[in-house]
């Protein structure tokens, strides 16, 4: 049955799986599999953004991989603006390639070295062919550079020329420059000074306001950042969502015990609520996507365990005000 686009949606992800084959032997025969995304689902609708956070480990990383089709998912369905690009070849891909876009960690690996950041801004408007001549491509990147608070003078200048924070702005102009609807932010702000990232946070959310329908799939681990920014958020847990729903919900609301662990780890600004919280300590390891337990794959862990988490696999149910949580004990 094919996937039923959600009128306003920008991306819809129905089941998606990503899984890497674990091979032996001379002949590389495949054993086993590392099931890095196992059955994920979301919908981000136009003008939002999903925050999608977890362990180092959880998936994250890959489901927005998948989503910019720098993986070919294994199963499930990507719907962006109502089109299927799951299982599309690289030929029928190049038409959607304009519509996403993706900020890296470390802008430094992510710019080539060798092109001046005004040639990094431009290939994007030469390979879509959305500008014509060399004056309207300048005309354009100088826009985008004003657009990310860079100076336009700074055209011929290399990436190692310039500041953390300011090659991150080349990147997120090159993101920008293909008029996305849709930009993967994959731990945006991580590799930059605290000072630099509330400035870099502070440009996303201007340049969503400014551009009409611009939506963002924010994956970070850090749970300030997405509640600073995240309209929605979605917790992830050894390659699958535990729990999803309205960011101010989420936060004052949480019902998965992972959930509650990790918000319970996040210093707060009232020195008098700081002395007295109370971070929720998790008994042993993440487990391996290779060997996960069985049932729900938090059980090991999780201090309000019962007999039946062993036994039983969680599937998400609505507890209320569009808050999905897949754990035996949520309540409606």
């Amino acid at each position: 049955m094919a996937p039923t686009s959600v009128d306003g949606c920008a991306l819809q992800v129905e089941d998606l799986k990503m899984f890497f084959a674990v091979t032996k032997g001379l002949l590389r025969r495949k054993v086993a599999d590392i099931k890095a995304v196992d059955g994920v689902s979301f919908a981000i609708r136009r003008g939002e953004t999903l925050g999608l956070v977890g362990e180092s480990g959880c998936g994250k990383t890959t489901v927005g991989r998948c989503v910019m089709r720098l993986y070919r998912p294994t199963a499930g369905s990507i719907l962006l603006d109502g089109q299927d690009i799951a299982s599309l070849s690289e030929s029928q891909l190049r038409p959607y390639r304009r519509h996403t876009a993706i900020v890296l960690q470390d802008p430094a690996s992510s710019l080539d070295p060798r092109q001046s950041i005004g040639k990094i801004v431009t290939e994007p408007l030469t390979v879509h062919h959305l500008r014509r001549g060399r004056n309207e491509c300048r005309g354009r990147v100088a826009e985008l550079f004003e657009m990310v608070g860079l100076d336009p003078g700074l055209m011929e200048r290399y990436p190692h020329e310039l500041s953390g924070g300011q090659r991150q702005r080349v990147a997120i102009a090159r993101s920008l420059a293909g008029d996305p609807s849709l930009i993967v932010c994959d731990e945006p702000v991580s590799a930059l000074d605290v000072s630099i990232q509330a400035q870099i946070i502070n440009l996303l959310k201007e340049l969503q306001e400014r551009i009409a329908g611009l939506t963002y799939l924010f994956i970070s681990h850090d749970l300030w950042l997405v509640h600073h920014l995240s309209t929605r958020v979605a917790v992830m847990y050894t390659g699958r969502i535990v729990e999803i729903g309205d960011t101010d919900e989420i936060f004052d609301n949480p019902v998965h015990p992972y959930t509650q662990a990790l918000l319970s780890a996040v210093p707060t600004a009232d020195p008098v609520a700081e002395r007295q919280r109370i971070p929720m300590v998790l008994q042993g390891e993440t487990p391996s996507l290779l060997h996960r337990p069985s049932g729900c794959h938090f059980h090991p862990r999780c201090p309000r365990a019962l007999p039946e988490c062993a036994k039983t696999d969680q599937v998400l149910r609505d507890v209320g005000n569009d808050h999905l949580v897949a754990c035996i004990r949520a309540k409606r």
